[in-house]
């Protein structure tokens, strides 16, 4: 018997992929981008200065990724705030993990064991959202393969790749910490996941959605929550492209070249000329004429 029969893998990954996310997956994707963002230095101070300023900030970690894919596309920025249950579902989260009494909703919704099954679900949902971004996209421009992958990378990076115009909002600027110089695994993962679904929406890859949504879902949802019990920033990606990148890309020198100097030696030499000699030294019968004068002086 092979293992198809034995495991009917494709019936459970279409019911998997037909499976409704909203609320349930929703509302977990909800809590742990606002958690995130009640993680964010000065985020609860600004919450009771400004509590506009920090609802805009939560409605963009919920829908930055609707926000982006909809400039890409050229459709309407605001486009999704229609939906009036998912706004009104991301309001409620937000309110109760920053002014609920005691602060006992973020205490519950915070603890470890109950986060990781909010971060799993999550999951389920950034690549829900690859997958509709690049069907999206594929129906717009059926061959364009980079519109395809940038609609599906922004859907599945959420705020992430929106993180300086959000800082803004908040009264900090960081250009150092621009996620497209420094990639973390969600970004990552969602350029890869991306790669593979439009692969498999021009029909280069041969497996169906629904069966690459089940198997990709699960890979994110290992990797997502280990590194959140772990308190781990490692991406599992390093070794691949430790390996590959070097090799194609090129390694980054700890020095400059030596014959960076030898090519450039005469021009450094004229642009630097050597210092001055020091002063010739004082004859012996010079130091003893200056000490006959200060003992003249003394006995003055």
């Amino acid at each position: 018997m092979e293992l198809s029969d034995a495991l009917p893998l494709g019936e459970l990954a279409a019911a998997f992929a037909s499976l409704p996310v909203f609320p349930l997956f929703d509302t977990a994707y909800f809590i742990v981008s606002v958690l995130y963002l009640k993680y964010e230095p000065g985020a609860v101070e600004m919450s009771r200065k400004s509590p506009f300023a920090s609802w805009l900030c939560a409605m963009l970690h919920c829908f930055g990724s609707y926000i982006l894919a909809a400039l890409l596309l050229g459709e309407a920025p605001l486009g999704y705030f229609s939906n009036n249950s998912s706004v009104i579902l991301a309001t409620a989260v937000w309110y109760l993990i920053f002014f609920c009494p005691m602060n006992l909703f973020y205490k519950c919704v915070s603890f470890l064991p109950v986060k990781l099954v909010f971060v799993a679900m999550k999951e389920v949902v950034r690549v829900r959202k690859i997958a509709a971004g690049v069907h999206h996209a594929h129906h717009l421009y059926h061959h364009g393969w980079f519109v395809m992958m940038a609609t599906g990378w922004v859907k599945g990076s959420g705020v992430a790749l929106m993180s300086n115009f959000e800082q803004l909002l908040r009264g900090v600027w960081k250009p150092e910490t621009n996620e497209i110089l420094h990639m973390s695994f969600p970004t990552k993962a969602s350029l890869y996941g991306t790669v593979l679904f439009t692969l498999q929406q021009t029909h280069w890859l041969p497996i169906s959605e629904a069966n690459l949504i089940f198997f990709f879902t699960m890979f994110m949802i290992v990797c997502k929550v280990f590194m959140t019990a772990t308190h781990s920033h490692a991406s599992p990606f390093a070794p691949l492209e430790n390996l590959v990148c070097p090799v194609l890309f090129g390694s980054v020198s700890s020095g400059h070249p030596g014959h960076h100097h030898d090519h450039h030696g005469a021009s450094h030499e004229v642009s630097h000329p050597p210092p001055p000699p020091p002063p010739p030294a004082k004859s012996k019968e010079e130091l003893n004429e200056g000490t006959r004068k200060r003992k003249a002086k003394k006995a003055e």
